[in-house]
């Protein structure tokens, strides 16, 4: 394996979950390989059901340190959060 190939960030959803999980990187020349890498790497107890890999070059992300000036417009918003609503106890995964 080259460390010339590009970094994959590998994502997994678990058997019974909802939403897929980081769970680390494969170096790999194309997407192919890149997603049989993660299978191999991160799947080998027969764990997931779907896997995601993503060029780490193509992650954009935001700054801790910027989490005001990012975060600050949702606060007047309030009907975003759900604190005010009642939600039965049979609906899960919320």
């Amino acid at each position: 394996m080259s460390k010339d190939w590009p970094l994959w960030e590998v994502f997994v959803r678990s058997k019974g979950g909802l939403s897929h999980r980081h769970v680390g990187s494969v170096h790999a020349p194309d997407a192919e390989i890149a997603l049989r890498h993660a299978r191999d790497t991160y799947t080998r107890r027969m764990e997931g059901v779907s896997l995601w890999v993503v060029p780490s070059a193509a992650i954009v992300a935001s700054d801790p340190a910027d989490d005001g000036a990012m975060f600050e417009p949702a606060e007047d918003k309030i009907y975003r959060h759900p604190t005010f609503y009642n939600i039965p106890d049979d609906v899960k995964h919320i």
